[in-house]
């Protein structure tokens, strides 16, 4: 039977404690990077690829859930995903060498992915008629609660303790969030059985995969620059290392800025208008970081704005994809946060290149600034496909309503 309450705030409030603990566990490396390298007795380089195994836990785990628990009720999926969160944090925090912890992070990062696609297509369920976005927005909130809080928290504990400890807050957080899904989620019905080919014909069309490019390359290009904040910040912009945790409750606030603010326009405006200017944006900002990043306050307000770019991107694109896979909903939401993820890893990796020749950390953010142009020219083109091509018809589309 349908839901027939007002927004069930406590709902959305428990998915966003999700993704406030997943946003702890992803993104607290990059305080503590240099800290790992210290103690494990390897290089920063080789410490990113922490990084890109988290990345790459996501992108193996969301389509290997969507196809496995496609017929469950979305309840349910959370709550198994927020028992893989626990697992994979607890042996972070206890991985007694390097190649344990890199197991451990791929682990860790297996229901990352799918727990956004489920959430957002639960956060579309719970939302009132019209504020699906910003449904979407709240849930993804609780992300940038993470980078305004608990990273900070987190890179604290670290300096203070041991990396380990972070890990370890995040495994205390993950046991709040099961007991916060278990009592605030309603029972929501799985969504309905299109069959195996059905979950995979909305990418027969070419606008999925422009979407999926585009999230990937624009993600990606910032994650050139913002996998190496730390080092970039102390050793080129010249604050000390002190500084970190006050630098990162700034960026903190960038992405809780950036996040609220796309929720809101996107359901005025609409999701892909949103997703190109804050692209456009991040592209530039990251050429002028290239340029300026020796100045300390035009770095610090580079890195801001940049924040505030990270999190106007991932609503919309999020409903783009969801909008733009009919019959594989779960899917499509999923591919959304392979694409984020992937674009984590190979940002990764690519912003380490200049790093192994020898340059310095601000060429990182000229090779971002490509990928995200590069992006914003993907989501431009699927902006200009026809109106059949790129959305589904309206019967068809994105969050599912409302429902038991």
């Amino acid at each position: 039977m349908p839901y027939r309450g007002k927004t069930p705030n406590k709902g959305l409030v428990a998915l966003a404690f999700g993704t406030l603990g997943l946003g702890m566990s992803e993104y607290v490396m990059m305080g503590i990077l240099g800290d790992i390298a210290s103690s494990l007795g390897i290089g920063i380089p080789q410490a990113g690829r922490l990084i890109s195994a988290y990345a790459l836990g996501v992108c193996f785990g969301a389509p290997l859930t969507v196809l496995a628990a496609r017929k469950q009720p979305l309840k349910r999926i959370l709550l198994a995903l927020g028992a893989l969160f626990f697992a994979g944090n607890l042996l972070s925090a206890l991985a007694p060498a390097y190649y344990v912890l890199v197991l451990a992070r791929f682990v860790a990062g297996l229901p990352h992915g799918a727990y956004f696609g489920v959430g957002a297509l639960a956060a579309g369920r719970l939302a009132e008629p019209g504020k699906e976005a910003s449904a979407v927005a709240m849930m993804v909130s609780g992300m940038t609660v993470a980078n305004l809080i608990g990273v900070p928290l987190g890179t604290f504990a670290s300096h203070a303790l041991s990396w380990r400890a972070s890990y370890g807050i995040v495994c205390l957080w993950a046991l709040v969030l099961l007991v916060s899904l278990a009592r605030w989620i309603p029972y929501l019905a799985p969504l309905p059985d299109t069959g195996f080919k059905g979950q995979f014909r909305f990418l027969k069309k070419p606008a999925p995969w422009l979407l999926i490019a585009a999230t990937a390359l624009g993600n990606g290009g910032i994650f050139c620059w913002y996998s190496y904040i730390t080092p970039l910040m102390t050793q080129v912009s010249g604050f000390k290392a002190a500084s970190m945790a006050w630098i990162m409750i700034l960026a903190g606030l960038g992405m809780v800025a950036g996040n609220a603010a796309a929720g809101r326009l996107s359901d005025r405006f609409s999701a892909g208008k949103v997703a190109a200017a804050a692209q456009a944006l991040a592209s530039a900002a990251l050429a002028l970081v290239f340029f300026f990043a020796s100045q300390p306050a035009l770095s610090l307000a580079l890195m801001t704005l940049l924040s505030v770019c990270l999190f106007a991107l991932s609503a919309p694109e999020q409903l783009l994809l969801i909008e733009n896979s009919p019959g594989g909903e779960m899917l499509g939401a999923a591919c959304a946060q392979v694409a984020f993820n992937l674009g984590n890893a190979l940002g990764a990796y690519a912003g380490g290149l200049p790093l192994n020749a020898g340059l310095g950390y601000e060429y990182c953010a000229l090779i971002g600034a490509a990928a995200a142009f590069s992006g914003f020219l993907a989501l431009a083109a699927a902006a200009l496909l026809p109106k059949a091509a790129a959305s589904p018809p309206k019967a068809a589309t994105s969050l599912p309503k409302r429902g038991c």
